[in-house]
């Protein structure tokens, strides 16, 4: 995949926005399409800027109706706060339209019919994108809260389910309590396939994460030993790696009987030498 590396971003439009344009050329609601799409370009244009800014790699911008992806070569070995960081300069985007909102209310430059459909597409992008809901930045600031604290396996299942869960809701509630529109049920359906489609990738998003750490090119901000029983598999073992901490593995054959093992040695063993299905207390054995 190219990486683009222009001050500008690459933009491309999702398969999906195609629909809600063909939608607002019947409806007659173009004006009202055009100004989404200004915000939410905007809203990408922080996240593209502060990654540049950490000299992330970056492939293009996907726009789709409310929000849009940045895709990079970044998978889980950047640190968390420059995630953080990226992640949170898209909803600060908004701020900045707010504070551009009030001089233009009280000047004749655009209609006041335009300026609170600004305002109002604008608070709703982004309560929107900050639904705790993978992949909106709601969702991505959730999985770095949890993965400060979990492995990184467990918090991505879990904002993965988690995210399916709430997005089913949101569907079966508006089908049956909330009024229905066409726009958001649309919304709502895509989300929920996009997390489906991630939940059916998990395994090779832990993977590439697990290559990464044994390539180095993950970030490392502090040590946090593990304690496992001789008969844990590798796989068992890296389920426990946490993002930002090198591992030190402190194998238990009986209670006062254990060996150390450091986690690029584990990593090792399974890509190079591929040792999938033995156990920890064997390769310790063996590497002894």
């Amino acid at each position: 995949m190219t990486i683009h590396n222009s001050i500008f971003p690459r933009i491309h439009l999702h398969p999906i926005l195609y629909i809600f344009i063909l939608i607002s050329f019947v409806t007659g609601t173009f004006v009202e399409l055009f100004i989404i799409l200004f915000i939410v370009f905007f809203h990408e244009l922080g996240h593209y800027t502060m990654a540049r800014i950490f000299k992330w790699r970056i492939r293009n911008i996907t726009l789709w109706v409310f929000g849009g992806v940045m895709n990079v070569e970044e998978h889980a070995n950047k640190p968390l706060n420059e995630e953080f960081f990226v992640t949170i300069a898209g909803p600060m985007q908004h701020l900045i339209i707010f504070i551009f909102l009030i001089p233009l209310s009280y000047s004749q430059i655009l209609p006041e019919q335009v300026i609170q459909l600004v305002y109002y597409y604008n608070s709703i992008i982004l309560l929107f994108n900050l639904l705790p809901i993978w992949p909106l930045d709601g969702g991505k600031l959730l999985f770095f809260s949890l993965s400060s604290f979990h492995p990184f396996r467990k918090a991505y299942y879990f904002i993965i389910g988690f995210s399916m869960v709430i997005t089913l809701t949101l569907i079966i509630y508006q089908l049956f309590i909330f009024s229905f529109t066409l726009s958001s049920f649309f919304i709502m359906i895509f989300l929920l396939m996009e997390n489906r489609t991630e939940w059916k990738h998990r395994y090779y998003v832990f993977i590439r994460f697990l290559l990464h750490r044994y390539e180095g090119k993950g970030a490392i901000k502090g040590v946090v030993p593990l304690s496992v029983k001789n008969n844990a598999s590798l796989m068992d073992v890296f389920s426990l790696f946490r993002r930002d901490k090198k591992h030190p593995i402190y194998v238990h054959f009986s209670e006062h009987n254990r060996a150390v093992i450091d986690e690029s040695e584990c990593l090792h063993l399974y890509f190079n030498d591929g040792k999938y299905n033995r156990t920890i207390g064997e390769l310790v054995n063996k590497s002894d």
